[in-house]
């Protein structure tokens, strides 16, 4: 079963010992009732015919459906973008049809043209009945020359009828890759749609829990709230000794290096999944119910995965 690894990361160069006992007692308190917590959900899991059907996979497996919805978001993209390039290959088709007509018109005339003055005589008479030297000797090299344009008409037309195979080729692999990516778009849809299923099913089973254990299961989120609140009341009274002098000198160079790695920190586990983002949020089933203001950012990652630092500091909680 997946676990929770909850990354809290304070980073207060040389705070006053005295904070940091403060801190780490509100931090043992908030322990032991995120402990209670999971107790309770136990409780409430027990009230559940399947194991599985917990919270934990509730949230991933609306993560998994977030997903999916994304890659069926991308195969739409390559369906339209198969549309597109189907319709190009049609309208491509299309040219080379009319210009294949074309070529195969005038190469018959000019074999009709080639066949009626095939008779050397005919040709020399054509000649001289010229006006003059000059037309005489354009319709010389007319004849001289109709032979290699009849040769170069047909070379033209075997080019073109190649053209035109190969474009319906592409059109028909077109076709079978827009089949495809319909076929698997479809699958997902399927899947998408039992997974939904299956999350209904999970919710309805999760409505069920006994009211006791839910407002037991608020007062204690209440009870962390406080807490962090309380966390944050005594890194601000540090701060603000800082500022007084009343405190000892915080490293800046450590905390403008943390400032200019945001959004580039290193994932602190192999394989895990957000399951939950940072700031407040609400129960993903009772949607009235605030859950505990998140300091950091819960990952869900296979049993015994190790956990690194993603920057220096000091880890609160795990």
């Amino acid at each position: 079963m997946r676990h929770f690894i909850t990354i809290l990361l304070v980073l207060i160069s040389a705070a006053h010992s005295l904070y940091a006992q403060d801190i780490s007692r509100q931090e043992e308190k908030k322990r032991q009732i995120e402990e209670e917590i999971a107790l309770i959900d136990k409780q409430l899991d027990a009230n559940r015919d399947k194991r599985e059907q917990s919270l934990n996979t509730l949230l991933l497996t609306r993560r998994k459906m977030e997903a999916r919805q994304k890659l069926i978001d991308r195969l739409d993209d390559d369906i339209a973008s198969y549309n597109r390039s189907i319709a190009d290959a049609g309208a491509r088709i299309k040219h080379l049809n009319a210009r294949l007509d074309t070529l195969r018109k005038y190469h018959e005339d000019m074999i009709l043209s080639a066949y009626k003055t095939r008779d050397n005589k005919v040709w020399f008479m054509y000649i001289l009945a010229s006006k003059d030297l000059n037309q005489g000797l354009r319709r010389w090299t007319y004849l001289k020359n109709i032979s290699e344009s009849i040769r170069l008409q047909a070379s033209q037309i075997q080019d073109t009828e190649r053209e035109l195979q190969e474009e319906k080729l592409r059109l028909e692999n077109l076709k079978a890759g827009s089949v495809a990516t319909r076929t698997e778009r479809q699958k997902e849809k399927n899947t998408l749609a039992a997974e939904e299923k299956k999350m209904n099913s999970m919710v309805v089973q999760l409505t069920k829990n006994e009211k006791s254990l839910k407002k037991e299961l608020q007062q204690k989120q209440k009870e962390v709230e406080r807490l962090n609140k309380e966390i944050e009341r005594i890194l601000a009274e540090a701060v603000r000794q800082q500022n007084s002098g009343e405190g000892p000198k915080v490293d800046y160079a450590l905390s403008a290096k943390f400032g200019e790695n945001k959004g580039r920190l290193p994932w602190p586990v192999q394989n895990g999944v957000v399951i939950q983002k940072f700031g407040q949020t609400y129960h993903p089933v009772f949607k009235n119910l605030k859950m505990p203001y998140n300091n950091g950012i819960n990952i869900s990652s296979p049993a015994g995965s190790n956990a690194t630092a993603v920057f220096d500091g000091v880890v609160k909680q795990v």
